[in-house]
């Protein structure tokens, strides 16, 4: 097969012409994508750290919704036990009324009540569960991730229902022999859930130091996202005004090589005007 021969101005000409175009398919594909560094082909070392910023960003995007978690898990118990001292400031209410007391009737009514607060307290015990996990309750840790490397906070769950908080189920309050109410068996309730409302307040402490911790942690890790996307970025994304104005001085060139290789390949047309 024959090739056909360009003179040396028209091959010039033309060679410009296709790295133009070639110029202006990177260009284009920028200005698409909004990157300078598409594929490891681009720039091996931008394009492989660049990565290594965006997985990491991810990891710590993961633990991140780890730590919401935790977050709500310990806000569960802590408003829990916010509710538990409403109760125990109710039972000591009764106990306390149950010592004014003039009949076994009235008394038996408020030891009823405080029985069945004392039920409830329970309950609001079992009830402080999130995600499976109940720091009111033995047995139960939550386990918080905050980084890649293992660096974690254990939680214990403390016993915190009616025998956790040594709210035991108690005698009678009304004294048959001297025919009125038992304040010795009554004065140790109270005593008891002035101590159980106490060790509630230390675990509600213990709690929110751990959540404050927790969110410290957070916040760190949301800067942390923040910053190692803006490295990848700052390896890959593409000047937007920089490509625009590439692509104007592009089409430019685009449009003299054009008139240029039309100027070349006059020389051309005037030998065809000599068999004419």
């Amino acid at each position: 097969m024959s090739s056909i021969s360009l003179t040396a101005q028209m091959t010039t000409n033309l060679l410009s012409l296709q790295n133009t175009a070639k110029l202006m398919g990177i260009t284009q594909e920028r200005l698409a994508t909004g990157k300078k560094v598409n594929s490891s082909l681009d720039d091996p070392v931008a394009f492989f750290d660049a990565d290594s910023h965006y997985q990491l960003a991810n990891d710590y995007a993961a633990l991140k919704n780890g730590m919401s978690e935790a977050i709500q898990t310990i806000k569960s118990a802590t408003d829990t036990i916010d509710s538990m001292k409403d109760i125990l400031q109710q039972m000591k209410s009764l106990a306390v009324s149950a010592k004014s007391s003039t009949s076994e009737d009235e008394t038996t009514s408020l030891k009823t009540q405080y029985d069945a607060l004392r039920t409830q307290l329970d309950n609001l015990a079992g009830d402080a569960m999130y995600k499976g996990v109940n720091l009111l309750a033995t047995g139960s840790t939550l386990t918080v991730v905050f980084n890649t490397g293992g660096d974690k906070l254990d939680v214990a769950g403390v016993a915190s229902d009616s025998t956790g908080l040594g709210v035991v189920v108690s005698g009678t309050w009304w004294d048959t022999t001297a025919t009125g109410p038992a304040n010795a068996a009554i004065d140790t309730d109270i005593g008891l859930i002035d101590t159980a409302i106490s060790t509630l307040r230390s675990t509600s402490k213990s709690l929110a130091s751990n959540l404050n911790l927790v969110t410290t942690r957070q916040n760190f890790t949301d800067k942390m996202i923040a910053a190692l996307k803006t490295g990848g970025d700052n390896l890959t994304l593409a000047d937007m005004n920089e490509e625009g104005a590439n692509m104007l001085m592009l089409q430019t060139r685009q449009s003299l090589g054009i008139q240029s290789l039309s100027m070349a390949s006059s020389s051309a047309q005037q030998v065809l005007s000599l068999f004419q």
